[in-house]
Parts: C-alpha cells; sequence; structure tokens
C-alpha cells in the first residue's frame, strides 16, 4: 500500500514529502512534478505569494538514475519567503518569534482553523497554528500527487479536473457527468486562467472575481475530476474503509477549505426516481481490442459490460464498475478577507476586526489541481493494493492477466 506524509509551515523554511510504496523501476524526474506544481500556482485571483514562490521540487531520496528504487521517495519544496520571515519563524528556543511583522497573532479569523486549533493545542500565538493549516501545506500533497500520476500513466489512467463554478457563476450541463469527450474538456480548461473549458462563463468568472477583489472579499466555488482508463474491481465492497467512493471522499475533503463532495449524480439521486438514477448494463459479444505501443498491454477499448449512462460516477458498491470515475467538490470561499470580518482577541477578550494574512482572492483552479493529486494517490493506493508487486514490470504482469480474465468472464 501507499501513504505519505507532509511537513513544513507556510513561512517556513520548506515543505517536506515523504511517499512510502511506490514501486521499483518507475521512471520519475523533478519535472514530472516541477509541472504539476507550476498548474497548482497559476489562476485568475491568486495573491502575491504566487509572484514570490516559484515552486520547485528537489527528490533527496528514493530515486535513482532517474528511477525509483522501492524505497520512500523524500521530497523537498524550498520557500522562497523564507528569507523574509526567518526572524519571525525562529526556531530556536532563544528566540523570540518577532520581527518587523512578528507580533503574536491574537485575533482568529471567522472560518478559518485560528481559533479551534489554539483551543485545542493551548497556544495564545495563533501563528502556530494559522502557519500549518495554510493552504501553502498543498504544495506538498501536489508533489505526492505527481509521482501518482506517473504510475498511473504507465497503465494508461488519467486523472483530469476542470471547474464548473465560481461564485455562482456556473458551466452548463453539458460538461458534467454524462460527457463522452472527458479530455477535450479537460484539454480546455487548461487553456483558461480559471480552469473552465467554457470561454463566455470562464470571462464571467473573471469578472466575479474582479467584483470581489474590488469589495475586500473572496469567493468559492466548484471543480470537477474525471478519472479515466480505470478498470472494473478497485476497491472493495467487504469493509467500510476500503470503498473506493469512501477513499475518494475522504481525500477531497481532506483538502484545505472543501465542505462537499459528490460523486456521480450526487446529491441529485435525492430528486430523482430510482429508474432515473440507476445506470443499465449492457453486454456486446464482440470486443474491439488494440495493442498500447508504450506499454504492450491489450485494452478493450469497447468493454463487454458496459453502460450507457454513468450516473454512478464510476463507482458502484465501493468499487471502480468500469466507467469514467466522476466527482465533484465544493470549495468554500478563502476565510482570510481584506474586509475582515468580526471576531475576539483570545488575550484581552475584546472585539476586534479578525487579523488580516496575504491571501488570495479565489484559489477555485488551484484547488482542483490539488483535487486531482489526492484522487490520483488514492487510485494508485487501491491499483498497487489489487495488483500487488514491488516492481513496475511485476505490477504489468499482473494487470495483463486480470484484463485477460476480463475478456473472457
Amino acid at each position: 500500500m501507499l501513504r505519505y506524509l507532509t511537513a513544513g509551515e507556510s513561512h517556513g523554511k520548506s515543505l517536506t514529502s515523504i511517499i512510502e510504496g511506490v514501486p521499483a523501476n518507475l521512471n520519475l524526474a523533478e519535472g514530472d512534478i516541477n509541472k504539476e506544481l507550476i498548474r497548482r500556482q497559476i489562476g485568475y485571483g491568486r495573491g502575491g505569494r504566487m509572484v514570490i514562490e516559484k515552486d520547485r521540487v528537489e527528490i533527496t531520496s528514493g530515486v535513482r538514475l532517474g528511477k525509483t528504487m522501492g524505497s520512500p521517495i523524500a521530497m523537498v519544496i524550498k520557500n522562497k519567503d523564507w528569507e523574509n520571515w526567518e526572524e519571525i519563524m525562529n526556531r530556536g528556543a532563544g528566540g523570540k518569534g518577532k520581527g518587523a511583522r512578528g507580533e503574536e497573532v491574537t485575533r482568529p479569523r471567522p472560518g478559518h482553523a485560528d481559533l479551534a486549533g489554539a483551543l485545542k493545542y493551548g497556544h495564545y500565538d495563533i501563528r502556530n497554528i494559522l502557519e500549518r493549516s495554510s493552504a501553502r501545506e498543498t504544495a506538498a500533497r501536489v508533489a505526492v500527487g505527481a509521482v501518482c500520476k506517473r504510475f498511473l500513466d504507465e497503465f494508461g489512467i488519467k486523472v483530469m479536473s476542470w471547474v464548473v463554478g465560481i461564485g455562482g457563476v456556473e458551466v452548463s450541463s453539458k460538461f458534467k457527468v454524462q460527457s463522452s469527450k472527458l479530455e477535450d474538456i479537460f484539454f480546455n480548461a487548461e487553456a483558461s486562467d480559471v480552469r473552465c473549458p467554457d470561454k463566455k462563463i470562464s470571462e464571467r468568472m473573471r469578472k466575479a472575481i474582479d467584483m470581489a477583489r474590488k469589495n475586500g472579499d473572496s469567493l468559492g466555488g466548484i471543480f470537477e475530476i474525471a478519472v479515466t482508463g480505470v478498470p472494473p474491481g478497485l476497491g472493495s465492497h467487504v469493509q467500510w474503509d476500503r470503498k473506493l467512493d469512501a477513499r475518494l471522499s475522504l481525500a477531497l475533503m481532506s483538502i484545505q477549505a472543501i465542505k462537499g463532495v459528490e460523486i456521480g449524480m450526487g446529491f441529485g439521486v435525492a430528486e430523482s426516481f430510482g429508474s432515473e438514477v440507476h445506470d443499465e448494463i449492457f453486454y456486446r459479444s464482440q470486443k474491439s481490442e488494440v495493442r498500447s505501443q508504450k506499454e504492450n498491454l491489450f485494452w478493450p477499448i469497447e468493454p463487454r459490460f458496459y453502460r450507457k449512462t454513468n450516473n454512478a460516477g464510476g463507482i458502484e458498491g465501493g468499487m471502480s464498475n468500469g466507467e469514467p470515475i466522476i466527482l465533484r467538490a465544493a470549495m468554500k470561499p478563502i476565510p482570510t478577507l481584506y474586509k475582515p470580518l468580526r471576531s475576539v482577541d483570545i488575550k484581552t477578550k475584546k472585539q476586534f476586526q479578525a487579523s488580516v494574512e496575504r491571501s488570495d482572492i479565489c484559489a477555485v483552479p488551484a484547488a482542483s489541481v490539488i483535487g486531482e493529486a489526492v484522487v490520483a494517490f488514492e487510485i494508485a493506493n487501491v491499483f498497487i493494493d489489487k495488483f500487488g508487486g514491488d516492481s513496475v514490470d511485476e505490477i504489468k504482469r499482473n494487470y495483463r492477466g486480470y484484463l485477460e480474465y476480463l475478456r473472457r468472464f
């Protein structure tokens, strides 16, 4: 199985990721990870931090001669802004933790981890909470997701995302769930600075962000993730914590500011009859096969068992069913506002306006890239769990056998 940890603070010296369980002999370069880090940083509505930071990863262990070794992979992303915060973030026992801007933070922001974290850990300086709870941590998770994407690519599995709504401005339903042109939608989204596949709606989203910026406010939104090339049978129905939909929901909800997750039709199933919800199953007696020159794998382009709709979002009974996996996540507006809300000072107990930390106006486009990363990790995890093996070649042998079994079923 795969597992990972991240470490680091928003204005600390660096962010660190350690991922264990990646099979040996996977081609992996720092460039594979850097391109995902760049995608996370772009997007209309991002704040000044993205101008300072140009995230680049350094792989410090687990890779030799361009291939994984089967040992834990450690990755470090340096914070360029550390130079401006070194005195404030002093790690030594003799440091005061103060500088030109280093006064204690005692005014919790509504909607942030500030107050709950201070109460839980007994901190009267909220900086000890906000530095770790910051979404800056997601850069480390995107690095982990990039490794998993590199693995999934060996098996023709793609993880894609796009933004379907910002501040109530939403795309047409033609881009949701039922689309058979997922890669085209992704291509169009990549060309948009709000990662929306519809050009006209993208412009309306930018205007909404501009208005929020003018008003000192922030905006949330909704993004969608599609995973293609997934074989049936990933995950399991036998225990609650092995269900694929449960694991994916947990992964997406763990992203800072995510408040809701849907799979397939999501909440729409509660408003429909069963005959309108469940995807009918069909069978074709003949199969069409193509040899992948890259992988030397036979993949049934037209599986014998198939569905004409995908309301389930590719998951039934906690397992993938062979259709594209479709997920949707809702991100709340960023709680740090340039027009701060009222709060109470945790030391003086007097009411103040909440403190302001440098922040984005809208980070939904970035959140969609982070969503790809955490989903890629979970898909890679259940894939390795099912097909086993300590090297990529061993897993490929096991996977070929499974595909052959599916053809005969």
